[in-house]
């Protein structure tokens, strides 16, 4: 036969016990070039720098202008 509680627990002793669970805030750590909030011990994502060295170079995007102004493609027609 499988085991029983042999008492009842305490409204108390189960806040205790559930107190430990809560969830806990994300901490995030201030990027010292481009300012973004980023996790601790992690490599920033939009300028690729960790504790003020460049680990990752970035490429940098395209404005929409660029992609789509035909005098700068160069592509025969």
């Amino acid at each position: 036969m499988p085991q029983e509680p042999k008492r009842r627990h305490s409204r108390q002793r189960k806040g205790k016990r559930r107190a430990s669970i809560a969830l806990k805030t994300y901490t995030g750590i201030v990027c010292s070039n481009c300012t973004t909030l980023n996790p601790p011990h992690v490599i920033c994502k939009s300028c690729g720098f960790y504790q003020g060295k460049q680990v990752i170079i970035k490429k940098e995007k395209k404005s929409k202008e660029e992609k789509d102004d035909p005098s700068k493609n160069s592509g025969s027609y």
